[in-house]
């Protein structure tokens, strides 16, 4: 049999990459937005603790508990239709919902309402990235997966540093003009109606999943039809060493990115003389340029890899990550200058966002075609848990509770990065040798 008819066997389309790659383009444009609306909150922590009168602590629980909440929640039966249905029409109402409810923020006149729209924000972002991995998957082979899957998690990265850059000049902008009286909803205050700049825009991208993206064909399918949650939960167990090391190693690996990207803000605006324009600048550039490089720089690894025949070069890529992430993690805070500490925090930045790529694409060799965006909804709620949540809450408990001031929340975020880096690293060692088997079985 040749070449081509192998992959016409296993369900690959007989045409150029174009097309993949406007998927994996238009998915990218997708996380942009996604992480736009989830991340520029943590840019208006100053006006809406002092308007809400709110702690670092509830604070934390609206930017990760809440959005965690029905991201975990709503993730695995989303999946289940990403697994069995439309994938762009499932993405295209998850943008809506996500992008209404990023506005509804801006509604909100208390903490209670706020929590609630934040929910809401988690329950739209949770049916794009099991669907996306899974149409990225089928669209190309596995000797390029890695760097697909890179280009699609920069998205999360170019989101959240036009956050920090559109969300600060906004601010700024709307400061200047004060509170505004709006029809119907009244008078409405510049961190609030940030949240309308920044969320509405998004509902174009949804028309255009539905108008111009068509499901791709599904690769090596062993059924025609999906895979139930107690399937999933049966091949996980089979394969339990393995997926734990997955599902753990990479959710303490994600709790250094989370926890410096959720209150860098606050490091900034509370022991530098900066202002919200200023702090918004300069974390954009960093996010822009070190976390994107971070991700494709992973993605490159995971190929490099690959090509030399490594099974699991998901996980060793990874493994480079959380390594990295340790020295620059413990040395940002007791750097004063500004322009000596920038540089480091972007370091420890670059390798945090490693397992952005990685995990994506160790999952997505580790199951069948039916259950990918189940077994990555699965992993989201161990993510969601130790990385968005613990990144927020437990940076703050150290600050409320241990240091007891707020500029040192820059010693908060060290240790809880270096902690969990330290404890994530070797526990992926340890699952390579179960990665391997449980990726040469399902290859047989």
């Amino acid at each position: 049999m040749s070449t081509s008819e192998l992959e016409l066997s296993a369900g690959a389309e007989p045409r150029s990459l174009g097309y993949s790659w406007y998927i994996v383009f238009l998915c990218m444009v997708a996380y942009i937005f996604s992480f736009l609306d989830r991340q520029v909150i943590s840019l208006l922590v100053e006006p809406i603790r002092a308007d809400l009168q709110i702690s670092d602590t509830q604070f934390s629980l609206v930017h990760g508990l809440a959005f965690a909440l029905f991201y975990a929640a709503m993730g695995i039966p989303l999946a289940r239709i990403a697994d069995s249905r439309s994938r762009p029409l499932l993405i295209a109402w998850g943008i809506a919902i996500w992008c209404l409810a990023t506005a509804a923020c801006g509604l909100a006149k208390n903490f209670v309402q706020l929590f609630l729209a934040r929910m809401a924000v988690g329950f739209g972002e949770a049916a794009l990235s099991p669907a996306a991995y899974s149409m990225i998957s089928d669209s190309f082979p596995k000797s390029k997966l890695g760097l697909a899957l890179g280009v699609y998690s920069i998205g999360s990265f170019i989101g959240a540093g036009l956050a920090f850059i559109i969300g600060g000049t906004a601010i700024a902008y709307m400061d200047q003009i004060g509170a505004v009286t709006l029809p119907v909803v009244g008078v409405v205050k510049p961190w609030q109606m940030t949240f309308f700049i920044v969320g509405l825009p998004g509902l174009l991208v949804a028309l255009l999943f539905v108008l111009t993206v068509r499901d791709p064909q599904r690769k090596g399918l062993t059924s025609d039809k999906p895979f139930t949650i107690g399937q999933v939960l049966g091949y996980i167990k089979t394969h339990k060493r393995a997926f734990s090391a997955h599902y753990l190693g990479f959710s303490l690996l994600s709790l250094p990115l989370f926890a410096l990207m959720s209150w860098s803000p606050a490091f900034l605006l509370r022991n530098y003389d900066l202002t919200t324009k200023e702090t918004g600048l300069y974390l954009g550039v960093v996010t822009l340029l070190a976390n994107t490089a971070g991700v494709l720089s992973s993605g490159w690894l995971t190929d490099y890899f690959t090509r030399r025949g490594r099974d699991d070069a998901a996980f060793r890529a990874a493994i480079v990550g959380g390594l990295g992430v340790v020295a620059p993690a413990l040395l940002f805070p007791h750097i004063g200058a500004l322009h000596l500490m920038l540089p480091v925090f972007a370091l420890a930045m670059y390798f945090a966002s490693f397992p952005m790529a990685t995990s994506a694409a160790a999952l997505q060799n580790m199951a069948p075609n039916r259950m990918r965006a189940q077994v990555t909804a699965l992993f989201f709620v161990g993510m969601n848990i130790l990385g968005i949540t613990g990144g927020a809450s437990l940076v703050a408990l150290l600050t409320d509770y241990v240091f007891e001031s707020e500029p040192a929340v820059g010693y908060s975020m060290s240790i809880v990065a270096s902690a969990a880096a330290l404890i994530a690293a070797p526990l992926l060692c340890w699952g390579l040798k179960h990665y391997r088997h449980t990726v040469r079985g399902l290859a047989q």
